[in-house]
């Protein structure tokens, strides 16, 4: 493609090496990305709170795109810009309907609402048992009555003895015409968001905020929650450690994030 006019990217696993970090020469690719005025913005499964350390790292104040395209944050304003949920009803009855073929499932769900960005005792909240797959302590434990109480941007779903590929697949065929289903690891969870809403579409909020063309973008990304995205971009680039669907799915395929794929593929226009 030609030069962009945007450019998105997804973090774990892609902006981030192997150690959770952005590399030097990343940094340095972002930084002259910003100075032609052409914005970068993150597209993640990662709630808002989980932004900062990683804007910071990569001196990003421009937006995000939050919980797999249900949230767009402004970084430099800590503000929500806008908010896609699913209301308490519907998660009652994504739950109740996999645990017919997931018993043993544990449940989380994410909470925002437009405005200044807060933290509060519902941002976010597991029922007991629930643990995420990359053994953080992130825990805030209520009944599941009070889990499922409110509108969510984010139905977590956990089952530690499926894979995630097994419980997406399940999910889809019961649940897929009410919620959208994904995933961003293969450990077990998967991520279900209200129908329609993933990154593509939080990608394309953001492109029209800027003004940008969507045949402008060039997107990267690693788990089949960045597939919308990429196949959405002018120009959707996988990297080499991703999954097999987001590789059949991408117009490219770069290095690893061990190699800084994405700085190998913005050095052609930065």
């Amino acid at each position: 493609m030609q030069k962009p006019s945007l450019v998105a990217s997804d973090i774990d696993g892609t902006l981030l090496d192997p150690l959770h970090k952005v590399t030097s020469r990343t940094v340095g690719t972002i930084g002259r990305v910003l100075a032609t005025e052409t914005p970068f913005v993150l597209v993640t499964g990662r709630p808002p709170r989980w932004i900062p350390p990683v804007s910071s790292e990569a001196g990003l104040n421009g937006y995000a795109v939050c919980a797999n395209g249900a949230i767009v944050l402004d970084i430099g304003a800590s503000r929500l810009v806008s908010v896609h949920g699913l209301d308490a009803m519907v998660l009652h009855d994504v739950v109740e309907t996999l645990e017919t073929v997931m018993p043993g499932l544990r449940v989380a769900t994410e909470h925002a609402t437009v405005g200044p960005f807060v933290e509060d005792d519902l941002g976010f909240a597991t029922e007991p048992g629930y643990s995420n797959p990359w053994g953080d302590a992130e825990r805030n434990e209520r009944p599941r009555a009070e889990v499922l109480g409110y509108t969510a941007t984010n139905l977590l779903i956990r089952h530690e003895d499926m894979t995630s590929e097994e419980m997406a697949l399940a999910a889809v065929e019961l649940v897929g015409d009410a919620v959208d289903v994904t995933f961003s690891t293969s450990l077990g969870l998967i991520e279900i968001s209200a129908p329609g809403v993933t990154k593509a579409r939080g990608l394309a909020e953001v492109a029209g905020l800027v003004g940008v063309a969507q045949e402008r973008v060039v997107a990267f990304g690693d788990m089949p929650n960045d597939i919308e995205m990429l196949r959405w971009a002018g120009h959707g680039v996988a990297m080499a450690n991703a999954h097999a669907d987001v590789l059949a799915a991408a117009d490219e395929v770069t290095g690893p994030n061990s190699e800084d794929g994405v700085a190998q593929v913005l050095e052609r226009w930065f």
